[in-house]
């Protein structure tokens, strides 16, 4: 055989040797995957003693016990959304609207002192009956104030006589001593229109600057009526109870409003007490004595009758809002007198009641506060000695309702 003839031979062989390997390789394969079915068909062998078997990882949502290699919190079930409210139906042509009901309620406050000024303690709520146009209300609430004053010292300062004016300053210094840090005062000042010297303040510094400055008065009118309303008009718009402290000779020369008009204001005006303080008795005694005449200034003959009127009318003021109105002889007098302002103004019983007559029709409502004792009779105060004290209740004579315009 030649080499020409052994060539193909080779390659027959060759072809022959590699499917022979590739059937090999085909067998093998097909074998690996019989034996693992086989396996997979087979139960699994029990374990062997003192050994636990592995379960599985538990499926999604976690153990149903405590116990396990997983801790996946499981999914509760929310419960489904409430059902909206049903809406009430809407009746045709009857307009949407809401009730607003406006219960009034009226704050009064009484002074129960001996006959002397010194304040009587201890009171209860049961202690007091309140009748509004003779009609009994029921206290609803009730209790002792001694919290900061809100206070005006409205103060005459005109060109009418020196000893007026020392008496107005020393009258005013010595309220001036009274106040205490948490109070707050304003200082008016009027001759013939008034001025404010300095607006509400804590600052007692303040008050003493504002006094110093009455050193040169302007004019010699003295337009109290006037001073005292726009006085009134301005603390109106503050909240809470607030006092008038008026230094005045009660003279009123040359006022736009008359008496009767600022009477009106007084009662329109709600939580105000006024507390006035009368100057210049000793000039107007000397005057009434000796004839002298024209004391109230440069051509403004004043007489004492016009004096005496002006006292009614203070005390009428006074008696209007609550207050006590004061009429010192001398200057040593005064430092009691705003004592005994300041303990008026800190030891007081605040009552609140609503009205039985709860319409709001802007009309004068008479007001009338007694003291009682546990059977309805007048209560009975007796001192340390055992001796029955007579005392007094001061509080404003009434008020005004409110007014809706319909």
């Amino acid at each position: 055989m030649s080499c020409a003839d052994f060539v193909p031979v080779w390659r027959l062989f060759r072809r022959y040797l590699v499917a022979i390997s590739l059937l090999a390789f085909v067998l093998g394969v097909l074998g690996v995957g019989a034996v693992r079915l086989a396996a997979q068909d087979q139960p699994a062998p029990p374990p062997a003693a003192g050994q636990q078997q592995q379960e599985p990882p538990p499926a999604a949502g976690g153990p149903q016990t405590d116990v396990g290699p997983y801790a996946i919190p499981k999914k509760k079930d929310e419960p489904p959304p409430p059902p909206p409210p049903d809406k009430p139906k809407k009746i045709e042509g009857m307009p949407d609207y809401s009730l607003h009901v406006d219960v009034p309620l009226v704050n009064v406050d009484v002074l129960v002192t001996t006959k002397d000024g010194q304040f009587i303690p201890n009171l209860k709520k049961d202690n007091f009956r309140v009748l509004e146009d003779g009609v009994a209300q029921t206290v609803s609430n009730f209790n002792i104030s001694e919290a900061p004053i809100t206070a005006v010292l409205l103060v005459e300062f005109a060109s009418t006589n020196y000893y007026f004016m020392v008496d107005a300053l020393n009258a005013s210094y010595a309220f001036a001593n009274t106040l205490k840090k948490d109070d707050w005062v304003a200082v008016v000042s009027y001759d013939m229109k008034p001025r404010i010297m300095v607006d509400f303040t804590q600052d007692k510094r303040a008050v003493y600057g504002a006094l110093n400055q009455l050193r040169m008065p302007g004019f010699a009118e003295t337009n109290l009526f006037d001073a005292l309303y726009d006085t009134l008009d301005r603390v109106d718009r503050i909240e809470g109870r607030k006092y008038v402290i008026l230094v005045t000779t009660g003279v009123d020369t040359f006022s736009k409003l008359n008496l009767d008009q600022i009477m009106k204001k007084i009662k329109a005006t709600k939580d105000v007490t006024i507390f006035p303080v009368s100057v210049g008795f000793a000039v107007r005694e000397y005057c009434e004595t000796h004839r002298c005449g024209y004391t109230h200034g440069m051509g403004i003959p004043v007489s004492n009758m016009d004096y005496l009127q002006a006292d009614n009318e203070m005390n009428t003021f006074a008696r209007l809002t609550g207050g006590r109105a004061f009429f010192p002889r001398f200057e040593a007098e005064l430092p009691e007198i705003f004592r005994d302002i300041a303990g008026d103004i800190r030891n007081q019983y605040n009552l609140a009641y609503h009205p039985t007559n709860n319409r709001l029709d802007g009309t004068y409502r008479k007001l009338k506060v007694d003291v009682v004792g546990p059977d309805g009779s007048p209560l009975k105060v007796r001192d340390q000695k055992g001796k029955d004290v007579k005392y007094q209740i001061i509080a404003r004579d009434g008020y005004t309702a409110k007014h809706t315009v319909e």
